[in-house]
């Protein structure tokens, strides 16, 4: 199930957003339940975060080391790009696919949507790893990431933003359940306090904690977290697909008929 013994580089999964804090937000449950799991898991900041009002380069590591130690994932590193002005640069692409070639992850999951009133660099991200993951297959051009072989990531997978801009029809999504994670992915948030002072943090945990909850009661679960897919979810047993490796919950349970 986690990634080969012989490659001690290698992860599962990989995930990769602008900021320290973005993650969190977004699929902070995930991760954390992902390392229960057994997968091998690592987090690729692209930037620092700063400047910002109240936080420093230094603060924010501490900050991103803290909540990584909350959520149990072993591995995480900043590209140290430039906050405020990223860009899908070719530099950039060449940064982010020699990580991908570095680590050859089974999953790539990263941040997705356009957010005006946030940062620009959310939706610079979501072009350049998108780019990126084409990048990293290139041949003949080695030289450009470092020395490292070329490498198809298999699954891309959309942590999208919950204050997207636009409302989006995805071929594929999926709810993971985080029932019993979520605690754990408010506690790594909490570990920004110099973004979400106590009355930030409330508005901040407010706001998660009823998007996880929508998101859950559509499929059964406590709370949950919402993933797309750029392609439509396929199978080979359409049992499987509906019902999953293990029996889960429906939003709705259907009575049976008595017969007539």
């Amino acid at each position: 199930m986690s990634a080969d013994a012989a490659d001690p580089d290698r992860l599962d999964v990989l995930a990769l957003a602008p900021h320290p804090d973005d993650l969190e937000i977004v699929c902070g449950g995930t991760l954390a339940k992902l390392v229960k799991q057994g997968y091998r898991v690592g987090i690729i900041d692209l930037t620092s975060g700063e400047p910002t009002p109240r936080g420093s380069e230094e603060t924010r590591a501490r900050e991103a080391e803290a909540a990584r130690n909350i959520l149990g994932v072993p591995f995480r590193k900043n590209l140290n790009l430039p906050n405020r002005i990223l860009m899908d640069s070719a530099e950039n692409r060449y940064a982010v696919a020699t990580e991908l070639r570095r680590y050859r992850p089974g999953v790539v999951i990263c941040t997705s949507g356009r957010t005006p009133a946030a940062s620009p660099d959310h939706h610079q991200a979501h072009m350049l790893l998108e780019a990126a993951r084409f990048h990293a297959q290139l041949t003949k051009w080695n030289d450009r990431f470092g020395g490292t072989e070329p490498y198809r990531v298999p699954m891309l997978v959309y942590a999208p933003f919950p204050f997207d801009a636009e409302q989006r029809s995805y071929h594929g999504t999926f709810v993971i359940d985080i029932s019993d994670t979520f605690e754990q992915k408010l506690a790594a948030i909490r570990c920004y306090q110099s973004q979400f002072d106590g009355e930030r943090f409330d508005k901040v945990k407010h706001f998660i904690t009823g998007y996880n909850i929508v998101q859950g009661g559509r499929c059964g679960f406590e709370y949950g977290e919402f993933f797309a897919l750029p392609h439509p979810v396929g199978g080979s047993d359409l049992f499987s697909v509906v019902r999953g490796a293990k029996p889960s919950r429906s939003a709705v349970v259907l009575a049976e008929q008595a017969p007539r």
